[in-house]
């Protein structure tokens, strides 16, 4: 039987799978100093089942579009991996994990709880020019505290209303904020990171069997607008990241956006899709993709499959992987 409002991973997918439900972020540790909407912190359940199925165990874990970082935060608190690379070209954000590799994590934490936060005082911080990483790393986080849906690109502008029309006091828990800086001190020196381009780094990874990479690049395949509003650095090559991503000698999992031109990509790269819920800011269940070499660890969600079909690729026609009706087993490669 067809669930209420069950949407098809592609248009001519065959009905009668039960997707997963989003999960509730709630139940997640929460790690990350930052809140955006491109957070991940609702696939951090999915990463773990991911990470857990690697063997032999992989010794280090690179983030390449960091962001909030909440995936390498939990790979080094849950002990997954001995070391994470972090990359992020967004100097403010950089500043952000720059300032807590450089152990200045607890001075960040301090600043939080003695700063009286008015929308004057936010103002005049955040106009300071001139500053070393540290501080600029604290105006980072006032303005992903005080700023409409925590976004940084330009544009962005105070919360008007917030929750229970606390302006932009809704998302400024001092204590809790303290307390995430204070216990990245525990794992700071486990962390390397590198403002580069995360393609780059791919690249200079990309031949080392002992790595895997989160891969979370921002979603403007196919023109999409979400990128270009939710993030400075939009720009991406996303051929040239398939191909990467092709290129690893180690593992990767990468979460996009459910774009008919990003499935494409991934066939023409002979890669494995699912599809996964979540909950957007407004509270709506949307979809994303899930793409990997060997998904078949995710079969024991009820996630959908591609349905058999001929497709082409490079002048040759393909076939793609079948839909599974029990949504168990291993599928086909």
């Amino acid at each position: 039987m067809k669930a209420p409002g069950q949407k098809s991973l592609f248009p001519d997918l065959c009905e009668g799978v039960v997707s997963p439900k989003p999960v509730n972020v709630a139940s997640v540790p929460q790690r990350s100093p930052f809140r955006y909407p491109g957070g991940k912190t609702w696939f951090v359940p999915t990463f773990r089942d991911w990470i857990k199925n690697q063997y032999p165990k992989p010794e280090i874990l690179i983030e390449p579009f960091a962001g909030g970082g909440i995936i390498s935060l939990t790979a080094l608190f849950e002990k997954f991996v001995s070391r994470v690379i972090m990359a992020e070209i967004d100097e403010d954000i950089a500043a952000v994990w720059q300032s807590v590799v450089d152990g200045h994590a607890e001075w960040i934490a301090k600043k939080i709880l003695s700063f009286e936060l008015t929308k004057e005082s936010v103002i005049d911080e955040i106009s300071r020019t001139g500053v070393d990483v540290r501080e600029k790393a604290f105006q980072t986080i006032l303005k992903n505290r005080t700023f409409h849906g925590g976004i940084l690109a330009e544009g962005s502008g105070f919360l008007k209303y917030g929750e229970n029309g606390k302006g932009i006091r809704s998302r400024w828990y001092p204590v809790t904020l303290s307390r995430r800086f204070s216990n990245l001190r525990l794992i700071a020196d486990r962390i390397l990171f590198c403002r580069e381009d995360g393609l780059e780094v791919i690249q200079e990874y990309s031949q080392r069997k002992d790595v895997v990479f989160f891969i979370d690049p921002p979603y403007t395949a196919g023109g999409k607008r979400a990128g270009k509003r939710l993030y400075r650095h939009f720009k991406l090559d996303h051929e040239r990241l398939f191909k990467l991503c092709g290129s690893v000698k180690g593992d990767f999992l990468m979460t996009y956006d459910n774009a008919d031109e990003v499935k494409a990509m991934a066939r023409n790269h002979g890669f494995q899709m699912r599809l996964i819920p979540m909950t957007n800011t407004h509270h709506a269940t949307m979809q994303e993709l899930v793409i990997g070499k060997d998904l078949s660890w995710m079969d024991r969600y009820t996630a959908v499959h591609e349905q058999t079909a001929e497709y082409k690729t490079e002048g040759k026609k393909k076939e793609a992987p079948a839909k599974r009706s029990s949504g168990r087993g291993k599928p086909p490669r």
